[in-house]
């Protein structure tokens, strides 16, 4: 069954002192492109973390972000007294004031904050790992959902190509009929004298050269393996995508041949069909 490459996926973690929540968002893309926003002080297990989401999520550009709330009385910054003391002398000496404003002022400075950067505890990074796993498991959900959607729409666009490819083939022998005529027309209108051999084998290479037969079965074979491909147990954009391509091949040959208006008509509606399919294809895992 195909999957789409749009999907979203969440999952929340509480843990004494910290709430962590990772999301995960896709969109459509050639190949996986993996973009990460994290705290810093988890930067360290970044490469871990994008091993296992690239090894559930093969295609698309997914957003990842991992995002840390503390809840508890636990905190990594402190205030560095020796500056903000410093800070508030130098505007003392400078304008005076209020000390209130004064501290607020020396708040604001350059390392009136300091952070110690802690180590992360293998426990935690566990839970992380865990909340990664669920946010993959919805995403994945939300991809396989997203895919039947298409998958209804593809099949139903297959079906209008092949009532259409049926039309053509009732079609046909009208068209060489009146290929036919036109020919014997056009010698007629001539007024001379024409080797009646000679010009049935000429009407049989003209004919020969507007014949869709090929085309017909080739493109009714490609329908049929389009539909197959899309019955499959994995999800293979790329391979439909080149079916897709070969049903163009032969609506366009069959447009270019058929040198008839209704059967050009036809083909227009055929045309139709298979982009609305190309549009979709690129969202196709």
């Amino acid at each position: 069954m195909i999957q789409s490459m749009t999907g979203f996926g969440k999952h929340v973690i509480q843990l004494p002192t910290k709430k962590i929540t990772v999301e995960l968002k896709s969109l459509n893309s050639k190949s996986l492109d993996l973009n990460a926003r994290m705290p810093s002080a988890y930067r360290e297990k970044e490469l871990e973390l994008r091993k296992t989401i690239a090894s559930s999520l093969s295609r698309g550009k997914v957003d990842f972000g991992l995002y840390v709330e503390f809840t508890g009385d636990e905190t990594s910054a402190e205030v560095n007294e020796l500056a903000v003391i410093n800070y508030m002398n130098q505007l003392r000496s400078i304008a005076g004031g209020d000390e209130l404003k004064l501290l607020d002022m020396a708040l604001r400075m350059p390392d009136a904050l300091k952070t110690e950067r802690e180590d992360i505890d293998e426990e935690e990074f566990g839970h992380i790992q865990t909340a990664v796993s669920e946010a993959l498991k919805e995403i994945n959900k939300f991809r396989t959902e997203e895919g039947g959607v298409l998958e209804r729409d593809f099949l139903m666009r297959i079906e209008n190509l092949q009532n259409l490819l049926k039309r053509v083939e009732t079609m046909d022998p009208d068209r060489q009929k009146e290929v036919r005529e036109r020919l014997n027309k056009a010698v007629s209108d001539i007024k001379a004298d024409v080797d009646a051999n000679r010009f049935e084998q000429e009407l049989i290479y003209y004919l020969e050269k507007y014949d869709i037969t090929e085309e017909k079965v080739r493109l009714a074979n490609h329908l049929k393996y389009f539909s197959e491909t899309l019955g499959s147990s994995d999800s293979n954009g790329k391979k439909l995508g080149f079916i897709s391509q070969e049903i163009g091949r032969e609506i366009n040959t069959i447009g270019s041949k058929a040198n008839y208006a209704p059967m050009q008509q036809l083909v227009v509606q055929m045309k139709d069909e298979l982009e609305k399919i190309k549009e979709q294809m690129l969202n196709v895992l």
